[in-house]
């Protein structure tokens, strides 16, 4: 079996967040290497936790890592973003606390064979889920110009967006683009040499646009934050995990709307609406990782994590 091994971001914080009770039920949309369902696991007498995880790599070494936790372990093969569904299927109506650790797996950009990573060459893929049928040579290779240019620059931030969609549209006229490394010079010699000099690596912005693309990571944001509230039970905590703007957004709005009550025009001399806020906000400012985490491992320097409370 490939070696998984994740350093948990956030880890103490994320279990403090939780508030775990022994008898509880938690989800760990985001299984992973299992670091953080590890300790939530330690802390179960006769509770129960569902991981789940939509890399069937990552949920087999999970399951031998919660080996010693086996009685209380559940694990499923899916999005988190079907959170609610897993529930149902289970029979279980509410939960005591959702973990949801949204960055990417050390192991899948490490592992230069899952073309998630700018630095070895592999086959153009990027699928956390290889069953998925949309790989990143599909998206290279026949998507249109302007779709290219819209994912690198809304997803990446990529200020050299229209120049390398330009580019790969032109390179794949004349041959079908199939590597990382083919389409890392292409977006090179679409940049100018300014560009090429900043200490960040030239193609990790328009990497990270293409993978956000394939797995439509920010559409499975969108969707459990739709639904996760609704699958605690009251006292039950919400933990994210974010490592990129455009997820913290989308965390902290929908956090910030089950936060609030009333949302009639202040004109309104009685409430009309009837809404109650159905969460409270345990982190009003995102919690970061300290300095001494920082040093351990650089890769938590962007992660936000925000906590709320089902109320």
């Amino acid at each position: 079996m490939t070696q998984f091994h994740h350093v948990s971001v956030l880890l103490q914080e994320c279990i403090d967040g939780l508030n775990i009770k022994p008898d509880g039920v938690y989800i760990d949309g985001t299984l992973g290497g299992a670091g953080h369902s590890s300790q939530i696991a330690a802390r179960l007498d006769t509770g129960r936790l569902i991981g789940i995880d939509r890399d069937p790599i990552a949920l087999q070494a999970a399951g031998e890592r919660l080996r010693p936790y086996q009685k209380n372990i559940t694990l499923v093969h899916s999005n988190f973003s079907e959170v609610a569904r897993v529930l149902g299927d289970l029979h279980i109506s509410g939960v005591d606390g959702i973990l949801l650790d949204l960055g990417v797996s050390s192991p899948q950009l490490d592992d230069g064979a899952r073309g998630f990573s700018y630095m070895a060459d592999a086959p153009l893929d990027m699928r956390m889920n290889s069953q998925d049928s949309l790989s990143a040579h599909e998206v290279i290779n026949t998507w249109s110009y302007e779709e290219l240019r819209r994912i690198l620059y809304e997803y990446g931030e990529e200020r050299y967006a229209p120049q390398i969609a330009s580019a790969i549209c032109r390179r794949r006229e004349t041959a079908v683009i199939h590597s990382t490394l083919e389409l890392v010079d292409i977006i090179r010699s679409a940049m100018p040499r300014s560009a090429l000099r900043e200490k960040q690596h030239p193609a990790k912005r328009s990497f990270q646009a293409i993978r956000i693309a394939v797995n439509d990571e920010l559409g499975a944001v969108e969707k459990v934050m739709a639904d996760a509230v609704d699958c605690l039970n009251p006292g039950g905590r919400l933990v994210v995990i974010t490592f990129h703007s455009l997820e913290d957004r989308i965390v902290k709005n929908a956090m910030a709307a089950a936060s609030k009550g009333c949302t009639c025009p202040p004109s309104f001399p009685v409430c009309v609406c009837g809404r109650k806020p159905q969460v409270k906000l345990i982190t009003k400012k995102p919690i970061v990782a300290s300095q001494e985490e920082l040093d351990a491992n650089p890769r938590a320097r962007s992660a936000k994590l925000r906590i709320c409370e089902k109320i």
